[in-house]
């Protein structure tokens, strides 16, 4: 059989930091969610990033998307030190909102309020700093890719887009849980995280299938050692992924406040079954 995607903790958790600091930068750039959201995420995925430093290093070197790993924990680690440091101007985005919001209710009820808008403190957090960390990532997916052997094409193909999988699956499950600080915030910028998951799903899936892929799994061609179990419970998780998917953007339609929790449970499934689409065909192709 031909050589898969090599599955080592080294690049999955190199993908998933990468994923992760794109798709913080897709919601940062809006210029609505808090502060605190995107130092959660840079704070997560710095990490993460470490550890695919220290797996690489330890168990399965390629030097290229190791250097590459620290440069992502590194760069996230200077987006969040920056961001901290000019907390105190706060979001723009935000802080309109809340002034809309603030003179919406003072206009129904009559009741006086400070609506003078925070005055600026100095430069505001550019969130352009949080596209560094994913562009260094780049580089040592492709590097992790066409260092695989096999099919180099596919294989690079099937690295990047997972780690677009992975991350904004994430990221969608958190900025959910993001509205119980900000419950003020639009729901634009999770429909946006749905909305990518959605797009990205039947590239996902499609480059897998394609041989040597899971169809020749699911076919019987290639063995999973499980009496063809494994590729079954692929199958499922990527159909499940996608129907999660769709409920959930169905959910987000909904005017009620509670429609966003159902919408956060249903990404926690998602991020399950994500995972599942993305590490067990991998683990499959390459045995």
């Amino acid at each position: 059989m031909a050589a898969g995607p090599q599955l080592d903790a080294a690049t999955v958790l190199l993908q998933w930091a990468t994923g992760g600091l794109l798709f913080c930068w897709i919601t940062t750039r809006r210029r609505e969610v808090g502060l605190g959201y995107g130092w959660l995420l840079r704070a997560s995925y710095l990490v993460i990033a470490a550890l695919a430093a220290i797996a690489g290093y330890r168990w399965a070197a390629e030097p290229i998307r190791d250097a590459a790993s620290i440069g992502v924990s590194a760069a996230a680690a200077l987006a969040l030190l920056l961001s901290v440091v000019r907390r105190r101007t706060g979001v723009s985005g935000q802080q309109r909102q809340h002034y809309e919001s603030t003179q919406a209710t003072a206009d129904r009820t009559g009741i006086e309020r400070n609506l003078n808008p925070r005055d600026a403190q100095g430069p505001e957090f550019d969130p352009r700093w949080d596209l560094a960390a994913p562009i260094i990532g780049l580089i040592g997916l492709v590097a992790a890719g066409l260092g695989g052997g096999g099919n180099q094409l596919v294989q690079t193909a099937r690295i990047l887009v997972g780690a677009a999988f992975l991350g904004s699956v994430t990221d969608a499950m958190l900025l959910g849980h993001w509205y119980l600080v900000q419950p003020g915030l639009r729901r634009e910028p999770l429909l946006e995280q749905v909305s990518w998951l959605g797009k990205i799903w039947p590239l996902e899936v499609g480059l897998l299938l394609i041989p040597t892929g899971m169809w020749s799994v699911l076919s019987g061609a290639v063995d999973d050692g499980y009496g063809g179990m494994l590729g079954w419970f692929w199958a499922a998780c990527a159909v499940m992924t996608i129907v999660l998917v769709v409920i959930t953007r169905a959910a987000l339609r909904e005017r009620q406040y509670a429609a966003v929790m159902a919408a956060t449970g249903l990404l926690y499934l998602a991020i399950l079954t994500a995972f599942g689409t993305d590490v067990v065909a991998r683990l499959v192709l390459e045995t």
